[in-house]
């Protein structure tokens, strides 16, 4: 994995809790800020993209859509390979 070295200022009571933390998991302060960066980046990933969907699913004309379609596909036919 490509690394970069950045500087950052943290609040010391802060710091003394990730010094704890890292210390009980024998990981780097490095190692544990980058994990939970990546965390927080995906969760904020996940809402963003949750939004989205939510935005687009609030338009009733695709709402009305999707059920439409649904249930086009319940009466299909052949419920054969259809578990859902």
């Amino acid at each position: 994995m490509n690394t970069q070295k950045i500087a950052i200022t943290v609040p010391s009571d802060l710091l003394d809790i990730i010094d704890k933390t890292t210390e009980q998991r024998s990981i780097s302060r490095s190692k544990f800020i980058s994990l939970l960066l990546r965390e927080k980046l995906q969760e904020e990933r996940n809402r963003q993209l949750k939004d989205q969907y939510d935005k687009v699913f609030s338009d009733s004309a695709v709402c009305d859509e999707q059920i439409k379609t649904a249930m086009w596909l319940d009466g299909a036919g052949s419920r054969e390979g259809q578990e859902w």
